[in-house]
């Protein structure tokens, strides 16, 4: 019979694992890839492995998943990007991170007020780190050196050129341009966009086409709007009537209204309705414990940092409106620091004694014997240094209580020590005026020393 039992829950059991169900192919989850190859079936209770994609790594949770009649576990496997980390320090200024440091992502050299970038204004995170010639920051204020572009007519009556200014070209006769016809001096010391050529005009046979269907020439130059031709229509030389070309705002400005495009019409070019105006950079940033002062937000105004009181300023004191936004970092306002006061004093300190202490930080003294003489408490100012010196404990002792026709009880001595009670007795026949129990403090009685008189019969009867 137990035979019979054991043959028949070995059937049953083998049954039940027989009826449980394969599982397909398992799913695909983002940024990661099957550690095996490809099968269609797996087997209930089976278990796979995914790992992490290429530039990916693994931050939580596990590899595997399990079939469990036909049904896969969830991958609970989590991956993040490579990350290059921290790109270094960089002399005389900093780097901004364009997101997490990630392979693909940028950080951008930004060097100190006073002086200029040298070599590229970025490096690229890839799988090797960070790569790219690393910058330098030299001394000295940002600028531009006058383009060499022969052939042209630009002013050279100066041979540096400030951030923001701007350098417009026009070719000597018998040459045309290829490239903008205006660029600006970028933050990196860089003309934006690339200086023009003036190369050869091409020999014009007769009366070309173009012109004689009405087309038009290169588009001229719009004065004062801060714009200029897209690059792709600056090596077209003829356009045939009803072509249209499109512009762009320069450097650190945006479009604010009209359209981008002009058009040939019967050998005229439309005028151009676009209008840019500069970028607004909007606020700097809350200075925590500070503020800045702005000479405006838009693209080349400048915000600065003030303190507040008891706070000075660690870094940059000013940010510049640029053309991707406002430069450097957030301003950092720490307060003010004292030292421990170095002073000698036999006084108790009421806190705990530390290095040093921030503005307005308070510090406290107390006697365990005498008088304290000075402030009970000094605090922390703006300069860094304590309102006052620590307190000193002295010895301050009271005189015998001489009283006229009286005397007192205990011991009779030179000095009484601050906190001593006494009580005064009149001599017989004599009354006490004022008060019979006094004090030593401060080096005096308090109250006032009483005295003994005689009451006349006068006082009696009233």
């Amino acid at each position: 019979m137990r035979t019979f039992s054991w043959s028949f829950l070995v059937l049953s059991f083998v049954s039940l694992v027989s009826a449980l169900k394969d599982c397909s192919a398992p799913p695909e989850y983002p940024h990661t890839k099957l550690a095996i190859k490809h099968r269609q079936r797996f087997s209930s209770g089976e278990k796979i492995y995914y790992k992490c994609d290429e530039d990916f790594t693994p931050y939580r949770g596990s590899r595997s998943v399990e079939c469990s009649d036909g049904e896969w576990s969830k991958l609970s496997l989590k991956c993040e990007k490579r990350s290059c980390g921290y790109a270094g320090n960089l002399l005389n200024g900093h780097f901004d991170y364009e997101g997490n440091s990630y392979i693909g992502e940028k950080v951008y050299a930004v060097c100190d007020e006073g002086y200029t970038l040298k070599g590229p204004h970025f490096l690229t995170c890839k799988k090797s780190g960070w790569t790219g010639e690393f910058p330098t920051c030299e001394e000295g204020e940002t600028t531009c050196s006058t383009p060499a572009v022969a052939n042209t007519t630009v002013q050279r009556d100066v041979s540096v050129h400030h951030v923001g200014e701007k350098l417009s070209f026009t070719c000597s006769p018998g040459f045309q341009l290829d490239g903008a016809p205006q660029v600006t001096c970028g933050s990196d010391g860089q003309w934006q966009p690339r200086p023009p050529r003036c190369i050869p005009e091409p020999v014009k046979p007769q009366q070309s086409s173009a012109a004689e269907a009405g087309g038009c020439g290169v588009p001229p130059a719009v004065t004062a709007s801060n714009a200029n031709l897209a690059n792709k229509f600056f090596a077209v030389k003829s356009f045939f009537h009803g072509a249209k070309v499109y512009y762009t705002c320069d450097v650190g400005y945006v479009a604010a209204r009209g359209s981008r495009m002009r058009q040939c019409f019967r050998g005229q070019w439309t005028p151009l309705q676009l209008r840019c105006e500069r970028r607004l950079c909007g606020t700097a940033g809350e200075v925590l414990n500070g503020h800045y002062i702005y000479s405006g937000a838009e693209f080349g105004d400048t915000a600065t940092a003030v303190c507040d009181e008891g706070h000075h300023l660690v870094g940059r004191a000013t940010r510049r409106c640029m053309s991707k936004g406002w430069d450097g970092r957030l301003a950092v306002c720490e307060a003010v620091e004292c030292a421990a006061p170095s002073e000698r004093t036999n006084a108790e300190l009421t806190g705990v004694e530390q290095p040093s202490y921030t503005y307005r930080s308070v510090i406290g003294y107390k006697c365990s014997k005498g008088t304290l003489i000075g402030q009970k408490e000094i605090w922390c100012t703006t300069d860094g240094t304590w309102s006052a010196p620590p307190p000193q404990c002295k010895e301050v002792t009271c005189p015998p209580p001489n009283v006229h026709n009286a005397y007192w009880m205990g011991a009779h001595k030179h000095m009484f020590q601050a906190g001593e009670i006494i009580s005064i007795e009149c001599a017989p026949g004599l009354t006490l005026m004022g008060s019979r129990t006094i004090t030593c403090n401060g080096g005096r009685w308090l109250p006032r020393l009483p005295t003994c008189q005689r009451m006349t019969h006068y006082a009696w009867t009233r």
